[in-house]
């Protein structure tokens, strides 16, 4: 890559970094950066290398201790270096490590660029794409019908697997009805009808669509473009608290979330494909064998499928409810239920985590 062609205009526009250089070198330079400073300087002309070890200079500083004793000012050098350096990778055409270096800088630079960042995504990304539209003769699907086969995966599955009671099913329910009979109850309930508005329910399962709008990116869902095709389901607003976290699962068959327990409460959105998913009540705790180490003390030292009975002797007879979650099917897991989870297909499935007003997940019984 040469070093000595100045970037060109028409790539993206940077209107906050272009405000806010000068002050972010002046503060940069006040806690020592001089080197950085000379670097950023000798990139914004069009040295590529410079705009290089600007990035890596910026990179050490975020990981030279814990991130809370991090300088914000390094977050904003470290989003503002890779502008820099994501300029040169789209002038060469290198457009999925253009994105890979402002995916980054989302998740790891300041708030200042931010703007900026998403801007130059929204631009490159389209480069990315080329236009290119959908395979010709219909989709492409990432989970075929006919692809589950019910008497397969009972051989796969936990002993006892949906021989018990199963988890309550509930069409229309209210958020009213949600709130007594679920919610304040520490009840699981599966919804099955709770996202037929989605997008996602009809782009999720098109490999095109996916690799357009996310094949390139790094970043978790929450702040891609697939953001704009889920909604926050109204029982979350159950309590009166505020969601928690966002998550995105993606993953084969066969893939396994081993037996543990959350803090809050959560609603776990089968988008495509199917799960298996069991629970015990938060009141089996300790005839769950939790681990004691403080780190995993909310998981479970029993592998349930392959489980030592003589280890774990009071695992045998505890009841639990379990299910296949279905496509298009919501599931609420209440604060503190164990649960097991095994994706039966190619699965992408979302999560909703929520407290209470109380700040604190209410106790299931």
């Amino acid at each position: 890559m040469s070093s000595s062609t100045a970037v060109t205009d028409d790539q993206f526009a940077t209107p906050t970094l272009d405000a806010e250089s000068s002050g972010i070198l002046q503060s940069v330079s006040s806690h020592g950066g001089y080197a950085y400073v000379r670097m950023a300087t000798l990139a914004a002309t069009g040295d590529s290398r410079a705009a290089e070890a600007a990035h890596e200079m910026a990179w050490e500083q975020l990981h030279s201790g814990p991130w809370h004793s991090v300088l914000p000012v390094w977050r904003d050098a470290y989003s503002m270096a890779c502008l820099l350096v994501a300029r040169f990778h789209c002038r060469d055409g290198e457009y999925k490590e253009a994105l890979r270096v402002l995916d980054m800088g989302l998740i790891m630079g300041g708030m200042l660029l931010r703007g900026d960042l998403d801007s130059a995504i929204q631009i490159i990304s389209a480069k990315s794409r080329g236009g290119g539209g959908e395979r010709e003769g219909g989709k492409w699907r990432l989970v075929e019908d006919g692809e589950f086969s019910k008497a397969e995966v009972l051989r796969v599955l936990p002993v006892k697997s949906l021989t018990g009671k199963l988890v309550a099913k509930r069409s229309g329910l209210s958020l009213e009805g949600f709130l007594r009979d679920h919610f304040l109850a520490g009840s699981p309930v599966i919804i099955s009808d709770g996202m037929a508005h989605w997008p996602a329910s009809r782009k999720w399962n098109d490999v095109d669509y996916l690799r357009r709008v996310a094949g390139d990116r790094t970043v978790p869902v929450e702040i891609t473009q697939l953001r704009n095709d889920i909604c926050i389901p109204d029982y979350c607003c159950a309590g009166g608290g505020e969601l928690r976290s966002l998550n995105a699962w993606f993953g084969p068959a066969g893939t396994v979330t081993p037996l543990h327990h959350d803090p809050h409460h959560n609603i776990l959105a089968q988008v495509v494909g199917k799960k298996y998913i069991r629970l015990y009540s938060a009141s089996l705790s300790d005839e769950l064998y939790p681990h004691k180490e403080t780190m995993l003390y909310n998981s479970s030292q029993v592998d349930l499928d392959n489980i030592d009975e003589k280890q774990f002797p009071k695992l045998h007879d505890l009841e639990f409810l379990d299910c296949i979650l279905e496509e298009g099917e919501m599931l609420y897991i209440p604060p503190k239920w164990w649960h097991y989870v095994r994706s039966l297909t190619t699965s992408l499935s979302v999560s909703f985590w929520w407290n209470n007003d109380s700040g604190s997940s209410s106790m299931s019984s």
